[in-house]
């Protein structure tokens, strides 16, 4: 299978920069920037490089209004302000985005590792327990001990990435890497409680073996595609494994529509644990974690491969008609 996507440079290096500034872009037609009353980050580096006294005290965490609403930001460390990521292949002591170093596209890949190394997505670290900075609960704080990476901070149990070097400025939402091993996830912003933090995002439809079905348009390496979105048996009842197998399509507000989709059809519904979900004629839509994307005669073809599979904990998933 031949993957669609660009060789890889590390992420501080500028690698993926005109994508991650397009991407802000984007949001920034879509949404609201609501960055007037930009709270004071707890422990916040005054310079790029944090003072001795300052790597004694653990990593803060703050709350900032961004175009898709408050979210969480770093704190302190050499790039506070800019937001933090969690991704939904993370589940339990299993993680989607790992410092294992792939060839991808023909140039190496890493997802993660230290602040300072050269990886896709950062890890957030700590020297201490983590703070509860402006916004934050310090309940839903935690950290937990990766070998190559050290003591990543969670929140409510979603170990946090970076990714932008613009505060207040995120390019990384809805980033949506299913065909890139070990990745086989989506990225999503953090609420103040804890949940993914869902976007508009654009409705369209893509063929799949010759069958014309919905799809969500999303970021990957390689740009803009339409992925195929699936509907659930159980409902909203994907959870834990299951949603990290099939994520949840996370949203806020009316979505755009592609030509042809008709109006009416698209919706929301609060989840168990507080997340809102995209639905469309009331099913609640989800994306499959490893979705196979590939190069045909006309462009990216999408397996929608997930189609028929068993969920977990029982039920079945299906592409959904336009």
């Amino acid at each position: 299978m031949t993957t669609v996507r660009p060789p890889h440079r590390p992420a501080w290096a500028g690698r993926t920069v005109s994508s991650r500034l397009a991407r802000a872009a984007f949001a920034a037609t879509t949404a609201t920037v609501s960055l007037t009353a930009t709270p004071v980050l707890a422990g916040a580096a005054t310079t790029h490089e944090p003072s001795a006294a300052a790597a004694a005290t653990g990593s803060s965490i703050a709350v900032l209004n961004g175009p898709f609403g408050p979210m969480l930001v770093a704190g302190s460390g050499p790039n506070p302000g800019t937001a933090l990521y969690m991704i939904t292949s993370d589940y339990g002591s299993t993680y989607g985005c790992t410092t294992k170093t792939q060839n991808v596209g023909g140039g190496p890949y890493v997802c993660t590792g230290p602040e300072t190394g050269k990886s896709e997505w950062p890890a957030y670290t700590t020297k201490a327990a983590p703070v509860a900075g402006p916004g934050a609960q310090a309940s839903l704080l935690g950290e937990v001990g990766r070998p190559g990476v050290g003591a990543q901070v969670t929140y409510d149990g979603h170990p946090l990435y970076l990714f932008d070097e613009i505060p207040g400025v995120p390019g990384g939402e809805a980033w949506n890497e299913p065909s890139l091993p070990a990745d086989h996830g989506t990225w999503y912003l953090v609420s103040p409680n804890g949940t993914p933090l869902g976007w508009e995002g654009i409705l369209t439809t893509t063929m799949v073996k010759g069958r014309k079905v919905l799809a969500e348009m999303m970021i990957d390496g390689g740009g803009w595609a339409a992925f195929p979105v699936y509907s659930y048996s159980g409902g909203t009842a994907c959870t834990g494994a299951c949603a990290a197998a099939f994520p949840p399509v996370y949203a806020e507000g009316s979505p755009g529509l592609g030509a042809g989709l008709p109006t009416g059809q698209a919706g929301l519904v609060t989840r168990g644990d507080g997340s809102v979900q995209r639905t469309w004629g009331g099913k609640p839509l989800y994306l499959y974690g490893d979705e196979s994307i590939q190069l045909g005669p006309t462009g990216v073809v999408m397996g929608g491969n997930g189609n028929g599979m068993s969920a977990p904990g029982g039920g079945r998933f299906s592409l959904v008609a336009p």
